[in-house]
Parts: structure tokens; sequence; C-alpha cells
């Protein structure tokens, strides 16, 4: 970066706007959908206008972040940020269903180079002491997008029309892009590779193979012994087996596997992807629970997250000045304690728990899962040179990702398998017992109105203690991510020594990658 000549107000505020559309735009759509379904039609693909996103983002972040490597940082975000911004455009102008999950894949890559090509520029153009606090700042973005996207999404739909929900990205892009192409000055210091386009062709064809499966698998169309879903599974097996092959072999490959070798980036990846189970463990069980056993609305049901991410917010911005002063070990501790005692206290909810203790409850989920944003990024990149820094950045939100995708599939088996054991010991009836074999009966409120109140609260107790069997059974999350949070050690970061490229700026004295 060339510093003399680097905004670095406008840079900020430019990268914050970035983030900011990019994780506004996976809050606000949710509300709408409803609108979108009942305008569109084509309800057998409502879960492909998030999938979709999210499978492409996954793929994308990794390849962007070596791009951003080899090619620089300023190309590539805009370009993401290009791409973004013309799949919004094309959302709000779709005319069907099908159109509408197509263009939210286009959406998807370019969002997959907005956060991990954001977070590499943090440490290009800010020293260590400052990298805590912009970390923090950043963080919180994600945490105010979740509370602002429902409202602002509802409101939308409600005064305005819903396709305004992917053409408000547009305007605040645009501002973003403006910023970024007139603040940042990039260097040209970076070293010219060759792009290993069979590594980049055996990671996609693998996530997309595995993203599949784990969406597609336990439906009704595809149970997950069917030969579809085997058939994913093994693609995603020989594909990541030829992966490694390649990427062991290969001059400049597309990831890295050295890299693993250091303790505090496998530790910090590995956690990344522990992280990401548990976020999406209370993003999408307790307001299952708010509905289906509290019988509100789903839009109150929706809010009810407001308090766990405004306590993602408070968590990002306290861990700012936390990792200046503590190490990285310590600070991961009383982040997974905090996780324990949430995930301990969820598993004790009945239907009989008070609506404000769930909410206190959140509230300590958010306040654990928060600080991860800040101290992984810092720890991920500590002595590492730099021009790992977009590909490690990267490979965090993919893990991150890939933990919540695989946390919602996996819990769900689990969950779906308690309630219906406790829906067969409460209705001995198969004709009653297969009335609720889908929970879905207890989300629609005039469905709930209508069932007898014996029966209502028997199913309402099934689907509660199935949910407290699984926050429970969760407690062993972050039980295994506490062995790598001690895999840390004691490593902190350190004040700058160094120049403006690479070196000891990075926190540490570059150490050796299998360190």
């Amino acid at each position: 970066m060339d510093r003399n000549r680097t905004k670095l107000n406008w840079v900020v505020a430019g990268l914050l706007l970035g983030l900011f559309v990019g994780a506004l735009d996976q809050t606000i759509v949710s509300t709408a959908m409803p609108t979108v379904v009942t305008e569109l039609g084509g309800f057998e693909f409502y879960v492909w206008v998030f999938s979709a996103y999210m499978i492409a983002t996954v793929i994308a972040t990794p390849i962007f972040g070596k791009l951003s490597d080899i090619y620089g940082r300023k190309l590539f975000f805009q370009l993401g940020l290009a791409i973004f911004l013309v799949g919004s455009v094309l959302c709000g102008v779709a005319g069907s269903m099908t159109e509408l999950v197509i263009y939210r894949a286009v959406q998807g890559i370019g969002g997959g180079a907005l956060m991990p090509i954001a977070f590499a520029v943090i440490f290009d153009i800010f020293p260590p002491e400052k990298r805590g606090k912009m970390n923090g700042l950043f963080g919180a973005v994600f945490g105010l997008s979740s509370v602002l996207g429902p409202s602002l999404g509802a409101y939308i739909t409600d005064y305005i029309d819903w396709r305004w929900v992917f053409y408000i990205n547009v305007p605040i892009g645009i501002a973003a892009m403006f910023l970024i192409h007139y603040g940042y000055r990039e260097s040209q210091a970076f070293r010219k590779q060759r792009i290993d386009w069979a590594g980049a062709t055996t990671l996609v064809g693998g996530i997309l193979a595995f993203m599949f499966a784990i969406e597609l698998g336990g439906a009704e169309t595809f149970a997950w012994g069917s030969p579809q879903i085997v058939g994913l599974f093994a693609a995603f097996a020989i594909l990541f087996a030829l992966f490694f092959a390649v990427e062991r072999r290969t001059k400049d490959p597309i990831v890295e596997l050295k890299l693993f070798k250091n303790r505090l980036f496998a530790a910090s990846q590995a956690i990344s992807f522990f992280y990401g189970i548990m976020m999406m463990a209370g993003a999408t069980y307790i307001p299952l629970f708010i509905q289906g056993v509290y019988g509100e609305s789903a839009s109150a049901a929706g809010q009810t997250l407001t308090p766990m991410m405004l306590a993602v917010v408070a968590s990002s911005v306290a861990g700012g000045p936390l990792v200046g002063r503590l190490s990285y070990r310590s600070i991961m501790l009383m982040s997974t304690a905090i996780l324990a005692v949430a995930m301990t206290l969820l598993g004790t909810m009945t239907v009989d728990t008070p609506r404000w203790v769930v909410t206190m409850y959140m509230v300590l989920v958010g306040l654990g899962i928060g600080v991860n944003f800040v101290v992984l990024n810092i720890s991920a990149l500590h002595g590492l040179p730099g021009q790992y820094k977009g590909a490690a950045i990267s490979l965090l939100t993919f893990f991150r990702t890939i933990g919540s995708a695989l946390g919602v599939t996996v819990l769900g088996v689990v969950q779906k398998m308690v309630y219906n054991d406790r829906i067969a010991e409460t209705f001995p009836d198969p004709a009653a017992a297969a009335r609720f074999a889908d929970p879905k009966a207890l989300l629609v409120p005039d469905a709930r109105a209508a069932l007898p109140p014996e029966m209502l609260a028997g199913a309402t107790k099934a689907l509660a203690d199935s949910i407290s069997f699984l926050f429970l059974a969760s407690i062993a999350i972050p039980a295994i991510g506490l062995v790598f949070v001690l895999m840390l050690g004691n490593a902190r970061m350190e004040l700058s020594k160094a120049g403006p490229q690479g070196g000891a700026e990075d926190g540490a004295a570059p150490a050796p990658i299998g360190h």
C-alpha cells in the first residue's frame, strides 16, 4: 500500500459499506421471501434462494482470497462488489423463482470476495496495535446488519416493493466502489504466480458435490441412503482426494496446504469451523422454539435474534481492545466458557420457560460468539508471510460457512430423530402420531388453533424436548473447540517493529510455515 497517497478514512468507509451491503443481503431477503413466493410462485425453490447464495459464496471465497494475493486486493474487492451488484439488479428483475435462484448464485459469487479481502486490506493498511479495534468495528457490521435487515426488509416489502430489497444494494455498493477506487492506493509489490486451474477445478467440484449432498440429503425427494446422495458424497471424496494430490505438487497452489503446519493457523481455522456450527444452531433453532412452542408469529420469532446479534456487536467491539492486552488463548477460553454455559442453559428449556429467560440465553450466545470475529482474524495471520493474507482470511470464512451448513444439517437430523421419538411416545395411535410427523403443523397459527388442547400440549412438549436435547448435545461442540483453543498457546498480538510490507508488521516476525 502507498501510505502517502492512500486516504485511510475513505478506505475504511468503503470497506465498511461493502461489508454492510453483503451482510445485509443475507438477512433482509428472508422477510421478503413469503411475498416473493406469492408473486412468483415456485414454493419448492424457496430454500434454494438461500442455498444458491451460500454455495456460490463458499466456492468463491478461497479463490478470490488467493487471487487477491496474486494480483492485489483493490482489483478483486471491486470486481467482487461489481458482480454482487449485477446479481442484485438481476434478482430485482427476476420473473420466476428459477431465475431468482440463478441470480442469487451470481450474487453469492461476488459476495465471496467481500469479507476475506476487506479483512486482508485491514492488515495491509493498519499496524498491529490498531488491527484489533478495526477488526472489532468490522465484525460489528455483521451483527448490525442482522438487527436492521429483518425490519428493513419488512418495511420495504410492505410499503415499497420486494424488488427493492435487492435494488437497495446498488447505491450503497456504488458508494463503496467510489471510495475504494479513489481512496486506496495499493502498492504493486505482489509476487506474480501462475493460477492453479487444476486445483481450482477440483476444489469447486468437490465443494459443489458436498454442498448439494447436505442440502438435498434427508429431504422427501432424496433420503440419506439414496444413490443420488451417496453418489454426491463419493464424488466429493474423489474430487477432494484429487485436489490434495494436485495441491501437493503444484508450485503455486490455490490453497497453501503447508499453512496448516502452522499451529496457530490450523487451530484458528478449526475454531472458526466450530463457531460456525454454534452460531447457526442458535440462529436456527431458537426461532423454531419461539414459533413452535410459544405459538408466536414467524416475524416475532425472527426478532428473537435481535438480542443475540446486539450481543455479537458488543462482543466484537469489546474484543478489539482485549486482543491487544491478552493472549489469543485467554480471550477464546473466556468465549468458549460462555458458549458452554449458554448451550447448557438452552438445553434446560421447556414449554414453561419464560420468554425473557430465553432472551437472556440468546444474549449469552451472542457474547460468546462475537469475539471470535476479532481474535481469529488476527491469530490466523500471526507470523505468516504477507503474501498469504488473502488466502488465510478467506479460509477462515470458508470454514465458518462450511461449519454453518454442516451444523444445520447434522443438528437437524438429531432434532428430527428426538422429535419423532417423543411424538411416538406421546401419541401411541399411529394415525395421531402421523399428524405431527412434520412439526410444520405447530408453526401455522390456524392449524394450532384447530388442535384439541391436549393434543397441542403433547406436540409442543415433544418439539420443546427435541430442541432442548439438541442444545444439550451441542455442548460437545465448545468442548471439542476447547482442544483447538488450547493449541493457540501463549501467542498474542505484538506491536509492529518493521515497515509497511510483510515482516514483523503482521504481529510477529515471520515464523517458518511449519512452526
